[in-house]
Protein backbone atom coordinates (compact mmCIF):
# COMPACT_ATOMS: atom_id res chain seq x y z
CA UNK A 1 0.00 0.00 0.00
CA UNK A 2 1.48 3.34 -0.83
CA UNK A 3 1.87 5.77 1.93
CA UNK A 4 0.72 9.16 1.88
CA UNK A 5 1.32 9.72 5.81
CA UNK A 6 3.16 13.05 6.08
CA UNK A 7 6.88 12.43 7.75
CA UNK A 8 6.11 14.20 10.76
CA UNK A 9 2.86 12.26 11.14
CA UNK A 10 1.82 12.54 15.43
CA UNK A 11 1.35 8.56 15.65
CA UNK A 12 0.84 7.35 19.47
CA UNK A 13 -1.97 6.52 21.80
CA UNK A 14 -4.28 8.09 24.33
CA UNK A 15 -5.17 7.44 27.27
CA UNK A 16 -7.31 9.58 30.05
CA UNK A 17 -6.35 10.05 33.84
CA UNK A 18 -9.29 8.69 35.43
CA UNK A 19 -9.10 5.69 33.74
CA UNK A 20 -5.86 5.09 33.42
CA UNK A 21 -3.65 6.68 36.93
CA UNK A 22 -5.31 5.52 39.90
CA UNK A 23 -3.43 6.84 43.32
CA UNK A 24 -7.12 8.75 43.84
CA UNK A 25 -6.02 8.84 47.55
CA UNK A 26 -2.67 9.76 47.22
CA UNK A 27 -0.62 13.49 47.44
CA UNK A 28 -4.19 15.48 48.27
CA UNK A 29 -6.04 14.47 45.36
CA UNK A 30 -9.83 15.19 45.40
CA UNK A 31 -12.77 13.30 44.05
CA UNK A 32 -13.97 13.16 40.37
CA UNK A 33 -16.85 12.52 38.66
CA UNK A 34 -15.76 9.52 37.48
CA UNK A 35 -14.77 8.73 41.00
CA UNK A 36 -18.48 7.91 41.12
CA UNK A 37 -19.03 5.08 39.21
CA UNK A 38 -19.03 1.30 39.98
CA UNK A 39 -19.15 -1.72 38.10
CA UNK A 40 -21.52 -4.69 38.99
CA UNK A 41 -20.96 -7.76 37.17
CA UNK A 42 -23.81 -8.82 37.79
CA UNK A 43 -26.03 -6.68 36.15
CA UNK A 44 -27.38 -7.63 32.74
CA UNK A 45 -24.59 -6.58 29.96
CA UNK A 46 -27.58 -4.84 28.34
CA UNK A 47 -27.86 -2.08 31.15
CA UNK A 48 -23.85 -2.27 32.07
CA UNK A 49 -24.03 1.27 30.35
CA UNK A 50 -26.75 2.64 32.20
CA UNK A 51 -24.94 4.69 34.95
CA UNK A 52 -22.73 6.06 32.65
CA UNK A 53 -25.90 8.47 31.62
CA UNK A 54 -28.00 8.20 34.50
CA UNK A 55 -26.36 8.90 37.94
CA UNK A 56 -28.35 9.34 40.77
CA UNK A 57 -28.16 11.54 44.06
CA UNK A 58 -28.16 8.67 46.42
CA UNK A 59 -25.01 7.13 44.10
CA UNK A 60 -23.22 10.09 44.34
CA UNK A 61 -24.09 11.01 47.83
CA UNK A 62 -22.59 7.18 49.09
CA UNK A 63 -19.74 7.83 46.82
CA UNK A 64 -18.14 10.17 49.31
CA UNK A 65 -19.19 8.15 52.41
CA UNK A 66 -14.97 7.09 53.45
CA UNK A 67 -16.77 3.98 54.99
CA UNK A 68 -18.49 2.53 51.65
CA UNK A 69 -17.25 -0.78 50.91
CA UNK A 70 -18.00 -0.61 46.86
CA UNK A 71 -15.47 -1.16 44.84
CA UNK A 72 -14.83 2.13 42.68
CA UNK A 73 -12.44 0.88 39.82
CA UNK A 74 -11.82 4.57 38.30
CA UNK A 75 -9.79 5.54 41.63
CA UNK A 76 -7.60 3.03 40.98
CA UNK A 77 -6.74 2.66 37.13
CA UNK A 78 -4.03 0.71 36.31
CA UNK A 79 -1.70 2.57 38.84
CA UNK A 80 -0.08 4.47 36.21
CA UNK A 81 0.93 6.64 39.02
CA UNK A 82 3.33 4.41 40.53
CA UNK A 83 3.98 2.57 36.87
CA UNK A 84 4.42 5.72 34.66
CA UNK A 85 8.16 5.19 33.56
CA UNK A 86 7.95 1.92 32.52
CA UNK A 87 4.72 2.68 30.72
CA UNK A 88 6.13 5.22 29.00
CA UNK A 89 9.12 3.38 28.03
CA UNK A 90 6.78 0.96 26.27
CA UNK A 91 5.10 3.45 24.48
CA UNK A 92 8.68 4.57 23.30
CA UNK A 93 9.56 1.13 22.05
CA UNK A 94 6.77 0.91 19.99
CA UNK A 95 7.53 4.39 18.83
CA UNK A 96 5.31 6.78 19.94
CA UNK A 97 5.42 10.40 18.29
CA UNK A 98 2.62 11.81 20.85
CA UNK A 99 0.99 10.66 23.97
CA UNK A 100 -2.63 11.77 23.95
CA UNK A 101 -3.54 12.19 27.84
CA UNK A 102 -5.21 14.16 30.48
CA UNK A 103 -4.18 16.36 33.47
CA UNK A 104 -6.61 15.52 36.18
CA UNK A 105 -8.04 18.75 37.55
CA UNK A 106 -8.62 16.85 41.15
CA UNK A 107 -4.86 16.78 41.44
CA UNK A 108 -4.04 20.39 41.11
CA UNK A 109 -7.25 22.14 42.64
CA UNK A 110 -8.38 18.75 44.74
CA UNK A 111 -12.43 20.65 44.88
CA UNK A 112 -12.12 23.02 42.60
CA UNK A 113 -12.46 26.27 43.47
CA UNK A 114 -9.19 26.48 45.72
CA UNK A 115 -6.83 29.82 45.41
CA UNK A 116 -4.00 28.09 45.32
CA UNK A 117 -2.97 24.95 43.09
CA UNK A 118 -1.40 21.41 44.80
CA UNK A 119 1.95 21.29 44.39
CA UNK A 120 1.98 17.53 44.37
CA UNK A 121 -0.32 17.27 41.74
CA UNK A 122 2.07 19.73 39.31
CA UNK A 123 5.02 17.44 40.23
CA UNK A 124 3.80 14.45 39.31
CA UNK A 125 2.90 15.92 36.00
CA UNK A 126 6.23 17.47 35.78
CA UNK A 127 7.51 14.11 36.15
CA UNK A 128 5.17 12.54 33.26
CA UNK A 129 5.59 15.50 30.85
CA UNK A 130 9.70 15.17 31.32
CA UNK A 131 9.59 11.37 30.94
CA UNK A 132 7.24 11.40 27.82
CA UNK A 133 10.24 13.96 26.50
CA UNK A 134 13.34 12.08 27.52
CA UNK A 135 11.94 9.42 24.56
CA UNK A 136 11.12 12.83 22.20
CA UNK A 137 7.29 11.91 22.99
CA UNK A 138 5.68 14.85 22.34
CA UNK A 139 2.53 15.51 24.96
CA UNK A 140 -0.87 16.40 23.57
CA UNK A 141 -2.74 17.38 26.63
CA UNK A 142 -6.90 17.35 27.76
CA UNK A 143 -7.58 20.22 30.34
CA UNK A 144 -10.83 18.33 31.16
CA UNK A 145 -11.49 14.25 30.72
CA UNK A 146 -14.39 13.55 32.11
CA UNK A 147 -13.11 14.73 35.25
CA UNK A 148 -14.51 17.98 36.52
CA UNK A 149 -14.19 18.25 41.03
CA UNK A 150 -17.28 16.62 42.50
CA UNK A 151 -17.16 19.19 44.97
CA UNK A 152 -18.33 21.64 42.04
CA UNK A 153 -21.17 19.47 41.23
CA UNK A 154 -22.24 18.84 45.22
CA UNK A 155 -21.79 22.65 45.80
CA UNK A 156 -21.99 24.55 42.56
CA UNK A 157 -24.07 22.19 40.67
CA UNK A 158 -22.00 22.28 37.73
CA UNK A 159 -21.27 23.51 34.35
CA UNK A 160 -24.65 25.16 34.35
CA UNK A 161 -23.29 27.85 37.35
CA UNK A 162 -21.19 30.21 35.79
CA UNK A 163 -19.00 30.47 38.56
CA UNK A 164 -17.48 27.43 37.20
CA UNK A 165 -15.67 28.96 34.15
CA UNK A 166 -13.77 30.96 36.90
CA UNK A 167 -12.61 28.02 38.41
CA UNK A 168 -11.81 26.09 35.31
CA UNK A 169 -9.54 28.97 33.99
CA UNK A 170 -8.08 29.39 36.89
CA UNK A 171 -7.10 25.94 36.56
CA UNK A 172 -6.06 26.60 32.97
CA UNK A 173 -3.73 29.35 33.26
CA UNK A 174 -2.09 27.00 36.56
CA UNK A 175 -1.53 24.30 34.07
CA UNK A 176 -0.33 26.74 30.96
CA UNK A 177 2.00 28.86 33.01
CA UNK A 178 3.73 25.50 34.77
CA UNK A 179 4.20 23.40 31.58
CA UNK A 180 4.12 25.70 29.00
CA UNK A 181 7.96 24.89 27.97
CA UNK A 182 6.87 21.28 27.85
CA UNK A 183 3.59 21.18 26.17
CA UNK A 184 2.32 22.83 22.80
CA UNK A 185 -0.94 20.73 21.38
CA UNK A 186 -4.05 21.49 24.41
CA UNK A 187 -7.38 20.16 24.09
CA UNK A 188 -9.70 21.93 26.37
CA UNK A 189 -12.48 19.63 26.54
CA UNK A 190 -12.95 15.87 25.97
CA UNK A 191 -16.28 15.25 23.53
CA UNK A 192 -17.57 18.23 24.76
CA UNK A 193 -20.69 17.31 22.42
CA UNK A 194 -21.55 14.12 24.44
CA UNK A 195 -22.87 16.27 27.02
CA UNK A 196 -26.30 15.02 25.05
CA UNK A 197 -26.35 11.44 26.12
CA UNK A 198 -24.14 11.83 29.73
CA UNK A 199 -24.73 15.27 31.05
CA UNK A 200 -23.56 14.18 34.76
CA UNK A 201 -19.91 13.38 33.56
CA UNK A 202 -19.60 16.19 30.35
CA UNK A 203 -21.21 19.36 32.62
CA UNK A 204 -21.89 17.84 36.13
CA UNK A 205 -25.67 17.92 36.30
CA UNK A 206 -27.53 14.70 38.06
CA UNK A 207 -29.85 14.11 35.74
CA UNK A 208 -32.32 12.61 38.66
CA UNK A 209 -36.07 14.37 38.75
CA UNK A 210 -33.81 17.47 37.01
CA UNK A 211 -36.74 19.78 35.89
CA UNK A 212 -35.33 21.56 33.32
CA UNK A 213 -32.23 19.25 31.97
CA UNK A 214 -31.99 20.33 27.96
CA UNK A 215 -32.13 24.17 29.64
CA UNK A 216 -29.39 22.94 31.95
CA UNK A 217 -27.57 20.81 29.74
CA UNK A 218 -27.24 23.66 27.10
CA UNK A 219 -26.54 26.12 29.47
CA UNK A 220 -23.66 24.25 31.04
CA UNK A 221 -22.30 23.77 27.46
CA UNK A 222 -22.41 27.51 26.69
CA UNK A 223 -20.27 27.87 29.71
CA UNK A 224 -17.67 25.84 28.62
CA UNK A 225 -17.70 27.12 25.22
CA UNK A 226 -17.07 30.56 26.83
CA UNK A 227 -14.29 28.84 28.90
CA UNK A 228 -12.82 27.19 26.27
CA UNK A 229 -12.46 30.17 24.08
CA UNK A 230 -10.94 32.38 27.55
CA UNK A 231 -8.44 29.12 27.68
CA UNK A 232 -7.53 29.45 24.16
CA UNK A 233 -6.47 33.02 24.16
CA UNK A 234 -4.49 32.62 27.31
CA UNK A 235 -2.54 29.73 25.62
CA UNK A 236 -1.83 31.05 22.55
CA UNK A 237 -0.88 34.11 24.40
CA UNK A 238 1.36 32.18 26.87
CA UNK A 239 2.73 29.63 24.33
CA UNK A 240 2.55 31.47 20.99
CA UNK A 241 3.36 28.44 18.66
CA UNK A 242 1.15 26.08 20.51
CA UNK A 243 -2.02 24.30 18.90
CA UNK A 244 -5.46 24.17 20.79
CA UNK A 245 -7.93 22.04 19.91
CA UNK A 246 -11.53 20.81 20.55
CA UNK A 247 -12.82 17.21 20.69
CA UNK A 248 -15.64 15.74 19.81
CA UNK A 249 -17.56 12.40 19.61
CA UNK A 250 -17.85 11.26 16.03
CA UNK A 251 -20.27 8.72 15.50
CA UNK A 252 -21.22 8.99 11.84
CA UNK A 253 -24.69 8.80 11.01
CA UNK A 254 -26.06 7.49 8.06
CA UNK A 255 -30.13 7.40 6.90
CA UNK A 256 -30.96 3.67 7.11
CA UNK A 257 -32.77 3.95 3.79
CA UNK A 258 -33.39 6.56 0.94
CA UNK A 259 -37.26 7.64 2.17
CA UNK A 260 -36.93 11.10 2.35
CA UNK A 261 -37.59 11.10 6.46
CA UNK A 262 -35.01 9.04 7.26
CA UNK A 263 -32.38 11.78 5.59
CA UNK A 264 -33.83 14.91 6.98
CA UNK A 265 -33.72 12.95 10.57
CA UNK A 266 -29.86 11.89 9.75
CA UNK A 267 -29.06 15.46 8.99
CA UNK A 268 -31.07 16.84 12.37
CA UNK A 269 -29.47 14.38 14.12
CA UNK A 270 -25.84 14.55 12.70
CA UNK A 271 -26.32 18.75 13.43
CA UNK A 272 -26.79 18.09 17.38
CA UNK A 273 -23.56 16.91 17.60
CA UNK A 274 -21.73 19.09 15.02
CA UNK A 275 -23.38 21.80 17.00
CA UNK A 276 -20.26 21.70 19.71
CA UNK A 277 -17.68 21.18 16.76
CA UNK A 278 -19.21 24.51 14.81
CA UNK A 279 -19.04 26.69 17.43
CA UNK A 280 -15.63 26.29 18.74
CA UNK A 281 -14.09 26.00 14.95
CA UNK A 282 -16.17 28.70 13.58
CA UNK A 283 -16.56 30.94 16.31
CA UNK A 284 -20.35 31.47 16.65
CA UNK A 285 -23.73 29.73 17.11
CA UNK A 286 -24.85 28.02 13.89
CA UNK A 287 -28.38 29.47 12.65
CA UNK A 288 -30.13 26.03 12.63
CA UNK A 289 -29.18 26.24 16.80
CA UNK A 290 -32.34 28.70 16.71
CA UNK A 291 -34.87 26.53 15.67
CA UNK A 292 -32.72 23.42 17.95
CA UNK A 293 -33.69 25.50 20.76
CA UNK A 294 -36.58 26.72 20.51
CA UNK A 295 -37.43 23.34 20.20
CA UNK A 296 -36.07 22.39 23.28
CA UNK A 297 -36.99 24.87 25.02
CA UNK A 298 -34.15 26.27 25.71
CA UNK A 299 -33.35 29.80 26.56
CA UNK A 300 -29.49 30.54 26.85
CA UNK A 301 -28.74 32.91 29.20
CA UNK A 302 -25.60 34.93 27.78
CA UNK A 303 -24.02 37.62 28.85
CA UNK A 304 -22.14 40.64 27.36
CA UNK A 305 -18.35 39.80 25.78
CA UNK A 306 -19.29 36.09 25.74
CA UNK A 307 -20.21 35.65 22.02
CA UNK A 308 -16.79 37.99 21.45
CA UNK A 309 -14.52 35.78 22.93
CA UNK A 310 -16.29 32.83 21.76
CA UNK A 311 -15.92 34.59 17.80
CA UNK A 312 -12.43 35.96 18.38
CA UNK A 313 -10.90 32.48 19.52
CA UNK A 314 -11.68 29.48 17.85
CA UNK A 315 -9.54 26.62 18.14
CA UNK A 316 -6.62 25.61 16.39
CA UNK A 317 -7.70 22.39 15.18
CA UNK A 318 -10.51 19.66 15.44
CA UNK A 319 -10.02 16.15 17.16
CA UNK A 320 -12.11 13.18 17.40
CA UNK A 321 -12.87 9.66 18.41
CA UNK A 322 -13.98 7.26 15.76
CA UNK A 323 -15.26 4.07 17.06
CA UNK A 324 -18.68 3.20 15.08
CA UNK A 325 -21.67 4.62 12.44
CA UNK A 326 -25.15 4.13 12.95
CA UNK A 327 -28.04 4.48 10.68
CA UNK A 328 -30.83 6.53 11.32
CA UNK A 329 -34.22 5.84 10.68
CA UNK A 330 -37.51 8.64 11.40
CA UNK A 331 -39.46 5.43 12.06
CA UNK A 332 -36.89 3.62 14.45
CA UNK A 333 -39.95 1.37 16.30
CA UNK A 334 -40.03 -0.49 12.81
CA UNK A 335 -36.99 -1.82 12.89
CA UNK A 336 -33.71 -3.23 14.89
CA UNK A 337 -32.28 -1.20 17.44
CA UNK A 338 -28.42 -0.74 17.52
CA UNK A 339 -28.50 -1.15 21.53
CA UNK A 340 -24.80 -1.75 21.73
CA UNK A 341 -23.78 1.28 20.45
CA UNK A 342 -22.96 3.13 23.79
CA UNK A 343 -26.07 5.16 24.51
CA UNK A 344 -26.86 7.05 21.72
CA UNK A 345 -28.68 3.81 20.44
CA UNK A 346 -29.61 3.92 16.25
CA UNK A 347 -30.51 1.13 13.95
CA UNK A 348 -28.54 -1.89 13.59
CA UNK A 349 -27.23 -1.46 9.88
CA UNK A 350 -27.44 -4.89 8.18
CA UNK A 351 -24.24 -4.63 6.04
CA UNK A 352 -21.87 -4.35 9.71
CA UNK A 353 -20.38 -6.20 12.00
CA UNK A 354 -20.60 -5.94 15.42
CA UNK A 355 -17.98 -6.31 18.63
CA UNK A 356 -19.09 -7.96 21.84
CA UNK A 357 -20.37 -4.66 23.16
CA UNK A 358 -22.53 -4.36 20.17
CA UNK A 359 -20.76 -1.76 18.42
CA UNK A 360 -20.99 -1.48 14.84
CA UNK A 361 -17.69 -1.67 12.89
CA UNK A 362 -17.54 0.74 10.20
CA UNK A 363 -14.11 1.64 8.91
CA UNK A 364 -14.69 2.72 5.67
CA UNK A 365 -17.19 5.43 7.61
CA UNK A 366 -14.17 7.11 9.23
CA UNK A 367 -13.00 8.05 5.88
CA UNK A 368 -16.00 9.67 5.19
CA UNK A 369 -16.24 11.06 8.61
CA UNK A 370 -12.93 12.58 7.95
CA UNK A 371 -13.90 14.23 4.99
CA UNK A 372 -17.34 15.44 6.29
CA UNK A 373 -15.24 17.10 9.00
CA UNK A 374 -12.57 19.01 6.98
CA UNK A 375 -14.85 20.05 3.75
CA UNK A 376 -16.77 21.42 7.22
CA UNK A 377 -13.79 23.04 8.67
CA UNK A 378 -11.06 23.35 6.86
CA UNK A 379 -8.52 22.85 9.67
CA UNK A 380 -6.25 19.81 10.11
CA UNK A 381 -7.53 17.01 12.24
CA UNK A 382 -6.62 14.71 14.72
CA UNK A 383 -7.93 11.33 15.46
CA UNK A 384 -7.65 11.37 18.46
CA UNK A 385 -9.66 8.15 19.89
CA UNK A 386 -9.76 4.65 17.99
CA UNK A 387 -10.06 0.92 19.00
CA UNK A 388 -11.74 -2.22 19.58
CA UNK A 389 -12.98 -2.97 23.00
CA UNK A 390 -11.90 -7.14 23.26
CA UNK A 391 -12.13 -9.59 25.65
CA UNK A 392 -7.74 -10.51 25.94
CA UNK A 393 -6.88 -13.95 26.39
CA UNK A 394 -3.97 -14.95 28.13
CA UNK A 395 -1.86 -17.97 26.74
CA UNK A 396 -0.09 -20.01 29.29
CA UNK A 397 3.41 -19.05 27.80
CA UNK A 398 2.20 -15.69 28.18
CA UNK A 399 1.38 -14.26 24.81
CA UNK A 400 -1.65 -13.01 23.70
CA UNK A 401 -2.69 -12.90 20.24
CA UNK A 402 -5.07 -10.08 19.65
CA UNK A 403 -5.50 -10.44 15.89
CA UNK A 404 -9.19 -9.11 15.97
CA UNK A 405 -7.40 -5.63 16.97
CA UNK A 406 -4.66 -5.85 14.73
CA UNK A 407 -7.99 -6.51 11.57
CA UNK A 408 -9.51 -3.59 13.04
CA UNK A 409 -6.98 -0.91 13.48
CA UNK A 410 -5.54 -1.98 10.38
CA UNK A 411 -8.99 -1.28 8.51
CA UNK A 412 -9.23 1.95 9.99
CA UNK A 413 -5.84 3.81 9.11
CA UNK A 414 -6.31 2.37 5.84
CA UNK A 415 -8.83 4.19 5.80
CA UNK A 416 -7.19 7.34 7.10
CA UNK A 417 -4.85 6.64 4.47
CA UNK A 418 -7.34 7.46 2.20
CA UNK A 419 -8.43 9.87 3.04
CA UNK A 420 -5.23 11.81 3.44
CA UNK A 421 -5.01 10.41 -0.44
CA UNK A 422 -8.28 12.50 -0.85
CA UNK A 423 -6.91 15.76 0.27
CA UNK A 424 -7.94 16.04 3.85
CA UNK A 425 -5.37 17.37 6.41
CA UNK A 426 -4.87 15.09 9.16
CA UNK A 427 -1.98 15.14 11.23
CA UNK A 428 -1.88 12.68 14.13
CA UNK A 429 -3.72 9.18 15.36
CA UNK A 430 -3.86 7.59 18.64
CA UNK A 431 -4.82 4.48 19.65
CA UNK A 432 -7.94 4.47 22.69
CA UNK A 433 -6.56 2.82 25.40
CA UNK A 434 -3.00 1.89 24.23
CA UNK A 435 -2.43 0.19 27.41
CA UNK A 436 -5.40 -1.75 29.35
CA UNK A 437 -7.27 0.78 31.08
CA UNK A 438 -10.75 0.57 33.14
CA UNK A 439 -13.30 1.23 30.35
CA UNK A 440 -15.19 4.42 30.45
CA UNK A 441 -18.62 3.61 29.90
CA UNK A 442 -18.69 0.19 31.83
CA UNK A 443 -16.21 0.74 34.43
CA UNK A 444 -15.03 -3.15 33.85
CA UNK A 445 -11.13 -4.13 33.31
CA UNK A 446 -12.32 -6.77 30.70
CA UNK A 447 -12.95 -4.73 27.95
CA UNK A 448 -9.55 -3.89 27.08
CA UNK A 449 -7.93 -2.29 23.91
CA UNK A 450 -4.54 -1.86 24.74
CA UNK A 451 -1.41 -3.22 22.84
CA UNK A 452 -0.07 -3.46 26.27
CA UNK A 453 -1.67 -6.06 28.40
CA UNK A 454 -1.94 -5.42 32.30
CA UNK A 455 -2.41 -8.31 35.01
CA UNK A 456 -5.65 -6.76 36.84
CA UNK A 457 -9.78 -7.96 37.17
CA UNK A 458 -12.77 -6.37 36.96
CA UNK A 459 -12.83 -6.81 40.81
CA UNK A 460 -9.11 -5.32 40.65
CA UNK A 461 -6.98 -8.01 41.47
CA UNK A 462 -3.72 -8.89 40.16
CA UNK A 463 -0.45 -8.05 40.12
CA UNK A 464 -0.41 -5.17 37.37
CA UNK A 465 2.18 -6.86 35.49
CA UNK A 466 2.54 -4.89 32.07
CA UNK A 467 3.25 -7.19 29.13
CA UNK A 468 3.12 -7.25 25.14
CA UNK A 469 0.21 -7.88 23.34
CA UNK A 470 0.52 -9.01 19.71
CA UNK A 471 -0.54 -5.38 18.27
CA UNK A 472 2.11 -3.68 19.88
CA UNK A 473 5.11 -5.43 17.75
CA UNK A 474 2.49 -5.27 15.16
CA UNK A 475 1.96 -1.19 15.40
CA UNK A 476 5.41 -0.48 16.15
CA UNK A 477 6.10 -1.48 12.33
CA UNK A 478 3.50 0.45 11.40
CA UNK A 479 4.31 3.59 13.33
CA UNK A 480 7.97 2.24 11.73
CA UNK A 481 7.01 2.62 8.40
CA UNK A 482 4.96 5.81 8.76
CA UNK A 483 1.91 3.76 8.07
CA UNK A 484 3.51 2.03 4.91
CA UNK A 485 2.95 -1.07 6.62
CA UNK A 486 -0.08 -2.55 7.85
Amino acid sequence: MKSYFPKDFLWGGATAANQVEGGSDIDGKGLSVSDVYIFDGDMPKEHWTDQWHMMTHKQVEEAQDPESKKYYPKRHGVDFYHHFKEDIRLFAEMGFKTYRMSIAWTRIFPKGDELVPNEAGLAFYDAVFDECLKYGIEPLVSLSHYEMPLYLVTHYGGWPNRQIIDFYVRFAETVVDRYRDKVKYWVTFNEINCVKHHPYVSVGIIEEGHPHIEQDKYQGAHHQFVASAKATAYIHRVIPDAQVGCMISYQLLTPYSCDPDDIQKTVEQQRTSLFFSDVQARGYYPAYAKRMFEEKSVILAIEDGDLAVIRENPVDFISFSYYMSSAVSAHPERLESAVGNLITGGIKNPYLPSSKWGWQIDPKGLRTALNQLYDRYQKPLFVAENGLGAEDTLASDGTINDSYRIDYLRQHIQQINEALHDGVDVFGYTAWGCIDIVSASTSQMSKRYGFIYVDQDDAGNGTKERSKKASFDWYKEVIASNGANL
